[in-house]
């Protein structure tokens, strides 16, 4: 099977097949050129996808994966940029082994077949060129032997005429002798021209052609070779990565099955756990003996009567009672029961808070959290410094460890003077010194505070510490647990003692203890210098310019407690106010 035998006269043909395999070659470099973009393209789709929900650095979301199922998630994340580079893989490998090879083919194709044609176009060119001398020799002989009948003919006729003379006789015989030779002569060159031509032409269909075309079908049937191995190219690039991917997904499924919800659950309770014991029971309340009213431990009141054996709350008293509360009543408040405003009350949070814990909840809204984290229940605030200690632990040991290789090193230096300057590092040795010595007095500090809290907490065996029941007067301990526990209702925990946490329970309504509280005594003036809108609960809002009584100054944490008429009250932040303390105190003080 050969086109030069089969195909020997379909030259235009196969040069339009030819073209058209070059042209299908060129639509498969397209076709793979978009397949690379696309997993380029997929690829940076995953990394920004991976990337974006990566945890980002010192933020809440870092310490949300120290459980196992976000955990799992960032190991996805991980490995699905590992995946998104297999990608990137295949898209250079096809660049290289596919795309590159075969324009770089396409190219040589061109050149081959442009060649191939030409040679046959020549080919084709000269045979015409034979074929038309055959036509001219064969026209001139045609046209001899013409002439040469005529010239005979008239030779003849001229003989037979007696009226002609000799001399013309023997003109016309010569003149039809010499035509009779030029059609010899052209006889014999069409003869020769002839042959000539049937010798070229057939070396050009059996010869000259048929290897042309050899030539172009051998060409052709490499070009059809090397497209097959580019596919099968495209498909080895996937199957190389296969295995890689194949790890990628058992990673993520690893990670997956790595997921313990009970260790979960477990990191839950360690990070929420406040240390504190349930409340115990409340007790009856006998409303037909009203001279001997039982008062429950979760009743709240605040005595203002000294010398009076009135009942106390025993047990852990939950802080101060909001300072803020408007003294008006609505007619409706004066009407119901007892009973139905101890619920709303005890439904009711924000209304009890301890001052010192107020001011350091709002503080810590501001970013000012304090060293000791007293602001946290005792278990986080125990966990919190366990963690502060091992940091400080490590930042001790890093330094010694730099301090023993600056040792070695000046012993060596020592040694061998020509090395170094043994002086040089001496510097550096004292810096390093005190650095440790600053971080062990900050391991002591914290370790202080750990064992204070860590004395504090509550054994498991302990009782509850809220006990129902009705205690005197001289029971307080019980009362003075509020300031011993320093814990306010809304989960802050406060290092002050302070008595403004005791509280006591009058006998008579349950809402005067929120309306008749003694107020502060003022200790100063103060000028607002510039407008503060207090919307936390606690803080009073104030007008640039405005003249305001300080009943209570800054303490350390960045709020001062002020007064604008008998109902009014509440904290501004210090750099707000300029404070004017009466001649009592040490001098007037401005905090700007």
């Amino acid at each position: 099977m050969s086109w030069g035998t089969e195909l020997w006269d379909q030259f235009d043909n196969l040069e339009k097949h030819t073209q058209w395999g070059i042209d299908v070659l060129e639509k498969y470099i397209k076709f793979v050129k978009e397949r690379t973009e696309i997993e380029l393209s997929y690829a940076k789709q995953l990394r920004n996808l991976s990337k974006k929900y990566q945890p980002k650095k010192n933020s809440k979301e870092e310490e949300e994966y120290r459980y196992t199922s976000t955990r799992a998630f960032l190991a996805t994340l991980n490995e699905m940029n590992d995946y998104a580079g297999q990608h990137e893989v295949i898209s250079e490998n096809m660049t290289s082994l596919i795309t590159g090879e075969l324009t770089r083919y396409v190219q040589e194709l061109k050149q081959e077949r442009k060649s191939h044609f030409h040679d046959g176009r020549k080919a084709q060119q000269h045979i015409e060129t034979c074929w038309k001398q055959l036509e001219a020799s064969k026209r001139r002989f045609e046209r001899d032997c013409k002439e040469a009948d005529r010239a005979q003919q008239y030779f003849e006729k001229m003989d037979a005429d007696i009226n002609v003379t000799k001399a013309d006789v023997e003109k016309a015989r010569q003149q039809a002798q010499l035509r009779h030779q030029m059609a010899e002569d052209s006889k014999a060159e069409y003869s020769s021209t002839l042959q000539k031509f049937n010798s070229e032409q057939h070396d050009h269909y059996y010869t000259h052609i048929p290897n042309i075309f050899q030539k172009i079908q051998e060409m052709e049937e490499r070009r059809i070779v090397k497209i097959g191995e580019s596919m099968k190219t495209f498909a080895e690039v996937d199957r190389q990565v296969i295995p890689i991917i194949g790890k990628c997904l058992d990673e993520i499924t690893k990670a997956a099955e790595s997921i313990d919800h009970k260790n979960d659950s477990q990191l839950v309770i360690e990070a929420f756990k406040s240390g504190f014991e349930p409340p115990g029971d409340i007790d009856f309340e006998d409303f037909t003996q009203p001279m001997k009213r039982t008062v429950s431990e979760s009743s709240l009141s605040n005595s203002r009567g000294e010398g009076k054996s009135e009942p106390k709350f025993g047990g852990k008293s939950k802080g101060k009672l909001w300072p803020f509360i408007k003294k008006n009543k609505s007619p409706k408040q004066q009407k119901e029961p007892l009973s139905h405003r101890f619920n709303e009350f005890m439904t009711s949070k924000p209304k009890i808070h301890c001052f010192r814990s107020l001011k350091r909840g709002l503080s810590l809204k501001l970013g000012a959290g304090p060293e000791d984290f007293s602001n946290l229940p005792p278990e986080q605030r125990r966990k919190k410094l366990q963690q502060k200690v091992d940091e400080l632990n490590k930042d001790i040991q890093k330094e010694m460890d730099q301090r023993d290789a600056l040792t070695k090193m000046k012993d060596v230096y020592i040694k061998n003077p020509q090395m170094g300057d043994a002086a040089s590092v001496d510097h550096r040795l004292a810096e390093l010194g005190q650095n440790i010595e600053k971080l062990r007095l900050e391991v002591q500090k914290f370790e202080g505070w750990l064992a204070e809290v860590e004395g504090r907490l509550p054994m498991r065996t302990e009782q509850p510490r809220r006990q129902s029941g009705l205690y005197e007067a001289q029971n307080t301990s019980a009362v003075n647990s509020c300031a011993q526990d320093r814990e306010s209702p809304d989960g802050s925990y406060t290092e002050e003692q302070s008595q403004e946490t005791e509280m006591k329970v009058p006998a008579t309504d349950f809402d005067d203890e929120f309306d008749d509280e003694e107020p502060l005594p003022t200790i100063g003036t103060c000028k607002a210098l510039y407008t503060f809108e207090g919307q936390n609960e606690g803080t009073i809002s104030v007008a640039e310019g405005e003249m305001l009584y300080v009943i209570e100054e800054d303490k350390g944490d960045g709020w001062t407690r002020i007064r604008r008429n008998e109902d009014e009250e509440g904290y501004v932040p210090t750099s707000y106010v300029e404070v004017y303390l009466d001649k009592n105190a040490k001098g007037a003080m401005t905090y700007i």
